[in-house]
């Protein structure tokens, strides 16, 4: 009787399980909720700021940044010789460019290197520019007369509008900069094959171009000289062949408006090998040009006895 009086002992197992498949539902609408209210709160911002910080944000949002342009335009090989030669002499710079937006108006005299001038003038300028050359001062180019001007006359053609908008597009960005305009005529494309009429037409397309160049530019730091080159034609010739030119040429000045040295396009990798990569080519450029830092701060004495002794090896010493 007395067993039967124990307290019975109930065992209760209490099993805890997670929420399965739903149970962190909860976090992707508090995440999108969040995303919403940050929205909300960056379209509030911008409604209270100016309209140029308006236009800032809105190109950030629109426009690409320089490095993504330049790989969608010029390639990977283009785009790592600038990333590079700006990260050697504009470090912070070079980081910039992979946030800020491409600005709708390039100076391509920063753009640092002369693959990407000539590849960004080939891609604009492709069926108006002849005679292009890039160097480490700037580039110049020559534009035909007759995508200008009617033959033997300063009367415009139905293109010269586009033209002039293709020049716009690489000229506008243009800061502390020498351009140099020439107006190119033979005097035997004119009606009466005068020098006279060939001066006076030579000088109203210079004026005419000269304007529209003023017209486009965005920076009063850029000056447009130049002037006109009547030359007569000897010797046999077709004179349907006879054409003239407006010759461009865009240098940098020597100091900025703030009194700061430009810096100059450069050329990193040289001439491209088939059997070296483009990081290869990076890497060899970067070897030399260590030893040539390294050899120019050995003392004198040193140069010349390293000198000395290359020379004493080279078979051009034997010779007498």
């Amino acid at each position: 009787m007395a067993a039967d009086k124990r307290p019975i002992i109930v065992i209760k197992k209490i099993y805890v399980q997670g929420g399965g498949a739903h149970g962190g539902s909860w976090k992707v609408a508090l995440a999108d909720f969040m995303t919403a209210l940050m929205a909300f709160f960056l379209v509030m911002w911008i409604v209270g700021q100016s309209d140029q910080t308006k236009k800032a944000v809105s190109d950030y949002f629109s426009t690409p940044s320089v490095i993504e342009y330049n790989f969608q335009n010029f390639g990977a090989e283009i785009t790592l010789e600038k990333l590079f030669l700006d990260l050697m002499n504009e470090p912070l710079k070079a980081i910039q460019s992979f946030m800020q937006p491409l600005h709708q108006a390039p100076n391509l005299l920063e753009m640092g290197s002369t693959k990407v001038v000539a590849a960004y003038l080939a891609d604009q300028m492709r069926d108006v520019a002849k005679n292009v050359e890039v160097n480490s001062d700037g580039f110049d180019f020559d534009i035909p007369d007759y995508l200008l001007f009617e033959k033997g006359s300063s009367q415009p053609v139905a293109g010269f509008v586009s033209v002039m908008d293709k020049m716009k597009v690489i000229m506008a960005g243009m800061k502390d900069a020498e351009i140099k305009m020439t107006s190119g005529l033979y005097v035997q494309s004119v009606p009466d094959a005068s020098l006279m009429t060939a001066n006076r037409v030579a000088s109203q397309r210079y004026d005419l171009v000269r304007k529209n160049i003023l017209a486009s530019l965005d920076n009063k730091s850029v000056n447009v000289s130049g002037g006109i080159n009547v030359k007569e034609k000897h010797g046999d010739f077709d004179p349907k062949k006879l054409f003239g030119f407006i010759r461009i040429k865009i240098t940098q000045k020597p100091l900025t408006s703030d009194g700061h040295k430009q810096r100059k396009l450069e050329s990193l990798f040289g001439e491209a090998k088939v059997d070296m990569s483009v990081y290869d080519n990076f890497v060899q450029q970067m070897s030399n040009r260590r030893k040539t830092e390294e050899k120019n701060k050995r003392p004198l004495k040193q140069q010349i006895d390293q000198e000395l002794k290359d020379e004493a090896k080279s078979p051009s010493s034997l010779i007498e």
